[in-house]
């Protein structure tokens, strides 16, 4: 068996011509959908996110109004800019790049963003309207997840979804919209605590690693015909590699391909989706802004 990839840049384009297409409507009715993506210092990952987010906002006619703020910004002056940002109808949309330098509270900063101009879902507010099922903007990685099962046609009703991983930002997340009776999965988390990992995933319809661990499922854990997604971003020395390494995922690609039904690549597969959902809750936040 060779597992059909899930092209996650192929339907990340499908879903971002479909945002141009509301940008469009959004532009007749005089409304510019805004975007304000705050970087406090010099993290090599979160720069390259960041500058990811800008070019994706120009190709989509998204308004882009970030700052790249040094590193000895004061919690209190960050918390200044958001406070602009939740005054500035232009803005429909906050996102501040995290991680965040070790003297700022994260959390402090994330609850100061208005629930109405969250767009990467994470503040209490909106946390809590996803696990009631209320109408918010989801987290990106989670429902950019969800949108590429949909779109490959593959049946959640019933299935037995193991995810990997109990992060705030992917884990948990996913594990509250798996359940939903629209999904209607039976989830299973695991995660360090968990023994016996193995026996967990082969089980799996649906297999979700998103525990950060280069390699963590191998493919004699991946049951036969399963969907496996790959989350993880992980860099690896490879002294043939242009930048001196490569990304891989958890998984093990090569491996869980010969057994899989369909699998993520790494990169190409959930990461441009990650934005591309992002893009997708600004343009809704310009859209309620519009009634």
């Amino acid at each position: 068996m060779s597992a059909a990839i899930i092209n996650g840049k192929e339907i990340a384009k499908e879903i971002r011509a479909e945002i141009k297409t509301r940008v469009r409507a959004l532009a007749a009715q005089g409304i510019v959908p805004g975007l304000a993506v705050v970087l406090v210092g010099e993290d090599p990952a979160s720069l390259s996110y960041v500058t990811g987010k800008e070019k994706a906002c120009v190709e989509a006619g998204i308004a882009s109004y970030g700052r790249h703020l040094p590193a000895s910004t004061s919690q209190e002056e960050l918390l200044a800019l958001v406070k602009a940002y939740n005054d500035d109808d232009r803005v429909h949309g906050i996102l501040v790049q995290l991680p965040l330098p070790g003297h700022i509270d994260e959390n402090a900063v994330i609850a100061a963003i208005s629930p109405d101009k969250d767009v990467d879902g994470f503040t209490p507010i909106n946390i809590g309207r996803m696990f009631l099922e209320e109408p918010c903007y989801l987290p990106c990685t989670p429902a950019g997840i969800l949108e590429m099962i949909k779109r490959s046609g593959i049946p959640t009703k019933g299935a037995n979804v193991v995810v990997v991983g109990r992060s705030n930002i992917v884990g948990k997340p996913l594990m509250n919209l798996l359940v939903r009776k629209s999904i209607n999965a039976t989830v299973t988390v695991c995660h360090t605590g968990t023994k016996d990992l193995a026996s967990y995933c082969m089980n799996a319809d649906i297999l979700i690693a998103c525990a950060g661990k280069a390699g963590l499922i191998r493919g004699d854990m991946v049951k036969p015909g399963a969907c496996v997604i790959d989350v993880g971003v992980n860099r690896v020395e490879d002294a043939a590699a242009a930048k001196g390494y490569r990304l891989i995922g958890d998984v093990d690609f090569e491996a869980a391909s010969r057994v899989a039904g369909w699998i993520t690549p790494v990169p190409g597969g959930v990461g441009p989706m990650t934005i591309t959902m992002l893009l997708a809750n600004t343009v809704e936040a310009a859209s309620r802004s519009a009634v």
